[in-house]
């Protein structure tokens, strides 16, 4: 993905680059972050999931795989979405007005999640309910909130 995203940041002039939203340090930037600028577009698609029904033949859904799935693919993407509208309110505005975008991915089964899926459609639900309120805050200091909606 990491060569994907190089390509296609070059045909347009600019850098690209991924990140890990697995949350080693809520708060830090990696070095090669910060030497790189102020991204105009986040592209987040976090997306990890663990089969399981709330309560199967073995039990209980383990807790430790519903905070996991939460953790990497709503807070992990949560906290990019932070870090870069954080910088992107910084850049001058582009010739329609714009600083950037912020695009998170969501998914089908936040509306309509399957049985086994309920730590991966709570958290897609949750990624659907941050961008609302996210594109609100941001809609004044021009950066773009949208949530791509895979099926």
């Amino acid at each position: 993905m990491q060569a994907a995203i190089i390509k296609r940041a070059a045909r347009i002039d600019r850098r690209g680059r991924s990140a890990d939203s697995g949350i080693p340090k809520l708060n830090g930037r990696r070095s090669d972050e910060a030497e790189a600028g102020a991204a105009r577009v986040l592209i987040n698609c976090a997306g990890i999931g663990i089969g399981a029904r709330i309560v199967g033949r073995d039990g209980p859904h383990p807790l430790d795989q519903f905070s996991r799935t939460i953790e990497i693919n709503l807070i992990g993407t949560f906290n990019l979405m932070r870090l870069a509208a954080a910088d992107m309110q910084k850049l001058e505005p582009l010739a329609e007005g714009e600083r950037g975008c912020s695009g998170p991915t969501a998914a089908c089964a936040a509306f309509e999640g399957q049985i086994g899926q309920a730590a991966y459609s709570a958290s897609k639900g949750g990624i659907v309910a941050v961008t609302l309120g996210a594109a609100r805050e941001f809609a004044p200091v021009a950066i773009i909130g949208l949530t791509k909606r895979s099926v």
